[in-house]
């Protein structure tokens, strides 16, 4: 792979949960997992890693129910631990950056149990205190088991979370965009706060919402806070396409990835924006140490973590469907598949990599990887045969990384101190911060300046 400084650099984000365990359920059993997580410590050590390393984000995915939903219980994954603590993310986005003073933060919050008006002020309130550097993780939600804790029966239909999301994103856009950036004068001789004709009302009026406004939080330093999307359904590219700056991908495959990666940057032109102010990148685990040997053995012990349980009861958190209902063995029927109505981008990659309409519980384990590390793609192996395997991804399929841990802090520590310099000398990673904003430092322009895209 070439050494020479490239123009093009690749971002990094990191991928936390404010709970436990990391994205592998099985991490918290690994021996040098810290076990401090409800404490501020934790995450302000991670902040520090991820800082000093240059990561321009970290961002913590989250769901509004522990998984419950295999065998509708939840002994199992008390028991085993499996994702079982859930803390709330944008106060623990806080404690970590107020630790930082770069490092982007990022929560996921959901379109479909949150109002707009809330959401719009909790993210432009944590982007003002964070100077400029907060991030939404945009998401609609999965499963029965979080409408229930919100007082509703069933979760909504794919289409409709879709529609009620799309929505949503103008409500919570229209109000970034109601304070003008020169709005506030503070001019204490004449009394003059604020210029009434550069604060507008919405007057949003639409099928899902009605909010008036003036919004209450004026315009941060970066303008607005940056909207990740993870859409992998034709519906959810479509979102993506539409509202995200950040996108979160899975590819099973390089070459999936290419294709995947082309195609959607082409969706992005094709509705009117700037597909390079639409950053993808895929998630990935790395285990990296001195030698080849050394980081294999390491991986051996992180897959001897994991437990039938986890992958069991995290399909049936994603998919919405009691894994626990059926035989390991026997194969979903058409209408048990048409029923899955969670991440159905998971469904579907099941269905393309086993080669089979109707798979069975087993292939889903198996082709999901859901549970392990085997879910997304990873990298095992000296700082230099990560990079190479990382510049051929970064070549033509992706714009940079969601690195997952599979263990806490360590896995982060051993990234920051073997692959970053390895990256930096490649000149496929910064050095420095490029900007003091999380915006800036992407290099992403905002959607509030520029108006959001058009909406049928």
């Amino acid at each position: 792979m070439s050494t020479q400084a490239n123009r093009r650099q690749m971002c990094l984000v990191a991928f936390l949960q404010a709970q436990n365990c990391s994205n592998y359920p099985a991490s918290w059993r690994h021996p040098e997992a810290a076990s401090d997580f409800m404490s501020p410590a934790y995450y302000q050590r991670i902040a520090r890693v991820l800082e000093d390393a240059r990561f321009h984000l970290a961002f913590f995915d989250d769901r509004l129910a522990i998984p419950d939903m295999y065998h509708h219980d939840h002994a199992i994954t008390v028991k085993h631990g499996i994702r079982s603590v859930k803390l709330d993310p944008v106060l623990v986005a806080q404690v970590m950056g107020l630790a930082t003073t770069h490092l982007g933060i990022g929560c996921t919050y959901s379109t479909t149990y949150y109002e707009p008006f809330h959401v719009a002020r909790v993210f432009a309130t944590l982007d003002l205190l964070l100077s400029g550097r907060a991030a939404w993780n945009v998401v609609t939600s999965l499963n029965d088991s979080e409408a229930m804790n919100f007082g509703q029966s069933s979760h909504l239909g794919h289409d409709e979370r879709y529609d009620r999301a799309d929505e949503f994103m103008q409500v919570v856009l229209g109000h970034w965009a109601t304070w003008a950036d020169d709005a506030i004068v503070m001019d204490r001789t004449s009394g003059l706060f604020a210029h009434p004709d550069k604060v507008r009302a919405l007057h949003h009026e639409g099928r899902f919402f009605k909010s008036k406004g003036p919004f209450t939080v004026p315009r941060s330093q970066q303008g607005q806070p940056i909207l990740m999307q993870a859409g992998q359904s034709g519906r959810g590219r479509e979102f993506a396409a539409r509202w995200g700056e950040l996108v979160f991908a899975l590819y099973p495959t390089l070459e999936i990835g290419r294709k995947t990666y082309r195609d959607f940057k082409a969706q992005v032109a094709s509705i009117g924006r700037n597909p390079d102010d639409v950053k993808v990148a895929p998630a990935i685990y790395v285990v990296a140490a001195p030698s080849q040997a050394m980081a294999e053995d390491k991986m051996a012990l992180i897959d001897s973590l994991a437990l039938p349980e986890d992958s069991f009861a995290l399909l049936s958190e994603v998919l919405n469907f009691d894994f626990g209902a059926k035989p390991v063995d026997q194969p979903f029927t058409d209408a048990e598949m048409s029923s899955i109505s969670g991440l159905q981008a998971m469904r579907d990659k099941v269905v393309t990599l086993s080669g089979k309409r109707n798979p069975t519980p087993a292939d889903f384990v198996k082709f999901s990887g859901r549970g392990t590390v085997r879910e997304c793609p990873a990298f095992v192996g000296t700082p230099q045969r990560i990079a190479d395997q990382l510049e051929e991804w970064f070549a033509d399929a992706c714009d940079g990384f969601v690195v997952a841990a599979t263990h806490v802090p360590g896995a982060y520590e051993d990234f920051a101190r073997l692959v970053v310099p390895e990256l930096q000398r490649r000149g496929l990673f910064h050095r420095e911060y490029a900007s003091p904003t999380l915006r800036g430092s992407l290099g992403i322009g905002s959607m509030v300046r520029a108006g959001p895209p058009a909406f049928p």
